[in-house]
């Protein structure tokens, strides 16, 4: 945090379910947003997007109204509603002005207890899947994205595409998507988060009619992730001047003590734009690229590495060697005393930004559920980050940065890979 900013979180209980609550009464809006685990990993092979379809399905029409009258209910009260499937858990999320709420809920609760799933609609939202799914194998970055993932989780269903592939997709049955939102949409399992104009007491009363009448226990847990498959290098063919890139390793785990100054290393080594080391070494220096960036993508509990660029094909070995030469500068030194300093202010300088909004503020302190982070975690994240030390953070990073592990993915047609 910077300044005085602090979070006044509070834990609101109804029944056996809790949510966090950011309560704000200056803007008569409030948003909710819900999860539970599973997400698209419960999705047999056969049927990979069997739930992406019945998320984008839910809002097509639920209970007596069709597509054309559930679309008209939202719209007629301003009503933001959505549902996502995501490779590990499963989302939804409404937003409405504070007069609109009842009917918010109502909606909500109508599309999750008794969606319609109209041959229509399924129709609709299949061909709009499979032309998605074929875009995808029409680029470089879709198809380097597939075979970073298969390569690295090939027995998981991380490795395979969320919203399925076209194959799956053509052939999915109805009943597949119906057994996806059944087996997802549970009565347990639920974590909770709000925030705008809405009390605590208030909040209490809604979440029982939000989740009432759907079936009793909670979604399976999805399959523990294995080990990163340090896979070396795969280029996957695309006729195309530029090659995508996709590069990588394992991270750590979301739960582990050192997951923030992992962070603060990923930032300085390529998160910070033209402050990172990879902006500076491979684009400022060297011209190679216009743009490449190094994040955590946190799934399943667990945090991988992952970094992604594009250049001339002519380029590429010259980029990946540059890139892991960084890598093991990183590695070897950890970032200095001013690069820690830039990356502290900026990660703690930055965080009001994400509370600008009740519809951010309510998936952030669901992402902090969903990760098991106590209640006072951001306030005090200030407070470790300032504390860390260069010898702290460099230990971190030769823990972390494994230049010789390093898996590469390309989609292009790279010349000297």
């Amino acid at each position: 945090m910077s300044g005085t900013f602090r979070l006044n979180i509070q834990q609101v209980t109804a029944g056996n379910r809790s949510a966090w609550l950011i309560e704000d009464q200056s803007v008569p809006v409030v948003s909710i947003a819900w999860g539970w685990r599973g997400g698209a990993a419960l999705d047999p092979d056969a049927h990979a997007g069997a739930l992406s379809m019945g998320a984008a399905l839910l809002t097509e029409g639920a209970g007596p109204l069709d597509n054309v009258a559930f679309a008209d209910a939202l719209r007629d009260e301003a009503i933001g509603l959505g549902f996502d499937a995501q490779r590990d858990a499963f989302e939804g999320s409404l937003r409405a002005l504070r007069s609109a709420l009842p009917e918010a809920v109502r909606l909500a609760n109508l599309a999750m207890r008794s969606p319609r799933f109209d041959a229509a609609a399924v129709t609709r939202v299949r061909a709009r899947a499979v032309a998605g799914a074929r875009a995808q194998l029409e680029t470089p970055r879709g198809q380097v994205g597939r075979a970073f993932w298969a390569a690295a989780f090939p027995n998981h269903p991380a490795g395979r595409p969320t919203a399925g592939t076209v194959e799956t997709l053509v052939s999915l049955p109805e009943e597949a998507i119906r057994g996806a939102v059944s087996r997802q949409i549970r009565a347990d399992g639920l974590i909770l988060a709000a925030a705008g104009a809405i009390s605590a007491e208030e909040l209490a009363r809604v979440i029982p009619a939000l989740f009432e009448g759907l079936p009793e226990g909670a979604p399976a847990e999805p399959p523990a992730l294995p080990a990163f498959t340090s896979f070396g290098r795969r280029v996957v063919e695309v006729a195309a001047p530029q090659s995508a890139v996709l590069f990588g390793q394992a991270g750590l785990a979301v739960a582990d003590p050192d997951w923030e100054t992992a962070q603060v290393v990923l930032r300085v080594l390529g998160g910070g734009g033209f402050s990172s080391r990879l902006m500076e070494a491979v684009r400022v220096r060297r011209g190679l690229t216009y743009g490449i960036g190094v994040g955590l993508d946190s799934l399943f509990g667990q945090g991988v590495i992952v970094g992604s660029t594009a250049t001339d094909n002519a380029r590429v070995a010259e980029t990946l060697a540059v890139t892991k030469e960084e890598w093991r500068r990183m590695a070897g030194e950890g970032p200095t005393r001013e690069e820690l300093d830039d990356a502290v202010a900026f990660l703690t300088g930055n965080l009001p930004l994400q509370f600008t909004d009740s519809r951010r503020i309510a998936g952030t302190l669901l992402a902090l559920r969903r990760n098991n982070r106590p209640i006072g975690w951001l306030n005090e994240r200030a407070e470790r980050l300032r504390a860390l030390t260069p010898a702290a953070t460099a230990a971190v990073a030769r823990k972390l940065l494994q230049p010789d592990a390093l898996a590469v993915a390309i989609a292009g047609r790279p010349e000297g890979v």
